[in-house]
């Protein structure tokens, strides 16, 4: 399965990729346009920062992000202690600019996150502050929550303290950018710490019994004025930063949790009878899995690059679904665990795009200098949840109907193609794509290698998990953003 492969999406007859984004967001009723106030606050709001006392600009701070992003919420720098490790993470203050109950703010709680979808954004706040004014951008003073995170030689943490803090990033880098500099021997010294750190907190992972599915994600990217659809790979220094924003979420719940007030993120632990259910998925693809071998270290074995491995993994994700947020003041929740990292865990570390971020980073700098948590974060505390649950749940929506749309148009021109693919999941899971379509008596969701696109195809035999398969294009709609293919040829089995 290839891992770069591209492909340039150009209008279909007389639709047009644009009308189709436009009609979803239709269709979801999205928020687009920021009301007149809105903007007038946020413009107020970006010219009139709070900027606290405490001077950190002598840090060396640099950001780490896909090319092109504006909203940059995190910059970080690390360093050694003897044989110890300091994590410096500044956090964009969105409360420096936003107050409860004022225009941006509520408009934000109506929106929730920032939607993403091709080359569009729908942010959570007006462009103004979210990709200006409190964005960590290079070369300017910002008012920022700095994490300041001791970890032991180990990579266990030893001290957290947050508190606010001006800032001044050095540098906007990227993730290839910088893994090549790393490659070639070059790179910056800290990159050297951030990898050490990374690792340890990999380990630390795999030892907490923590899960990673590192499994394929399209993705859409406008570049050169074409559109592009990819299969996206993470570079490791990608992974190792992951690390440290997981550690930063870690140790926030770890403060909250001990103080018994705050938001966590979490996740049930699988129910056992689906854990038996994927080790009979893992039997009928020809996978090992012995008896002794747990879920989590079973994941580990698996390799994005084997198409069977890849029906795995997307099998997977079935008992990694329910997550959601807790929100708690004097007592814990019944479930505070995120059993995919098997620790508790908050979100804390993107407050540009994530409306929770903002409440639990004010929770942990309210902790950490002894004082009162603010009545306006307590009194928002209850409400978060449903907010963060329903704008999760449109967030899914919109990046799925983009993704659909734009296989329909890319395979419009291609009906009665054949491809070769594999079969990655089977009708029964709940996918409407997997769903049979016609007079056929089974469906399922097959994995083309070229081009990179996922889509539903159906067959009267009945399909097997991680089968080769050659498809043939028998539908391509982008009015009804729907591909679908049959199968001409199986590999033995089918």
């Amino acid at each position: 399965m290839p891992t770069t492969q591209r492909i340039h999406i150009q209008p279909s007859g007389d639709f047009s990729f644009e009308e189709g984004i436009a009609g979803i967001q239709r269709e979801l009723q999205l928020p687009l346009a920021f009301p007149p106030e809105v903007e007038a606050a946020a413009a107020h709001a970006a010219a009139n920062p709070r900027l606290p006392d405490l001077d950190r600009t002598d840090l060396p701070f640099v950001t780490i992000d896909p090319p092109g992003s504006m909203d940059l919420d995190q910059a970080m720098y690390l360093e050694r202690l003897g044989g110890d490790y300091r994590v410096y993470y500044a956090i964009a203050d969105v409360a420096a600019f936003v107050t409860a109950g004022d225009p941006v703010d509520m408009e934000a709680h109506r929106r929730g996150v920032t939607l993403y979808g091709a080359d569009s954004r729908i942010t959570l706040h007006p462009p103004v502050l979210s990709e200006g004014a409190a964005s960590l951008l290079p070369d300017q003073l910002r008012p920022a929550l700095l994490w300041t995170i001791d970890l032991d030689a180990s990579g266990e943490i030893i001290a957290t303290d947050v508190r606010r803090a001006r800032v001044r990033s050095r540098a906007k880098l990227d993730y290839a950018g910088v893994q090549q500099r790393i490659d070639a021997g070059d790179a910056d010294p800290m990159w050297g710490v951030l990898q050490a750190v990374g690792e340890l907190r990999q380990r630390l992972e795999q030892a907490r019994g923590g899960v990673s599915l590192a499994l394929p994600e399209q993705e859409i990217r406008f570049a050169d004025g074409r559109w592009e659809l990819a299969y996206r790979v993470n570079h490791p220094v990608e992974d190792w930063n992951a690390q440290i924003s997981l550690l930063t979420g870690m140790a926030g719940a770890r403060l909250m949790v001990q103080a018994k007030v705050g938001l966590l993120r979490t996740l049930p632990p699988p129910d056992p009878r689906s854990i038996q259910r994927l080790r009979l998925t893992a039997q009928a693809l020809g996978i090992a899995w012995p008896d002794a071998q747990s879920y989590p270290d079973f994941i580990r074995t698996l390799d994005p690059a084997q198409d069977a491995h890849v029906a795995m993994m997307t099998a997977c994700t079935t008992v990694l679904r329910g997550a959601g947020y807790a929100a708690f003041n004097g007592a814990l929740p019944d479930q505070p665990m995120h059993s995919a990292l098997a620790a508790e865990y908050a979100h804390v570390t993107a407050p540009l795009r994530r409306l929770a971020d903002r409440y639990a980073g004010e929770v942990c700098v309210a902790l950490c200098a002894k004082q009162p948590v603010p009545v306006w974060v307590l009194a928002a505390l209850p409400g978060l949840p449903p907010t963060m649950q329903a704008a999760d749940h449109r967030a899914r929506q919109y990046e799925r109907a983009v993704i659909d749309l734009t296989e329909a148009v890319i395979m419009a021109p291609r009906i009665g193609e054949t491809f070769a693919g594999a079969i990655i999941e089977v009708s029964g899971n709940g996918n409407p794509r997997a769903q049979p379509a016609g007079n056929a008596a089974h469906g399922g969701v097959v994995m083309l290698r070229e081009p990179a696109i996922e889509a539903g195809v159906s067959t009267t035999a009945e399909l097997v998990l991680g089968a080769d398969v050659t498809v043939r294009l028998v539908e391509a709609d982008p009015s009804r953003r729907l591909t679908r293919f049959e199968i001409v040829a199986a590999s033995p089995g089918l």
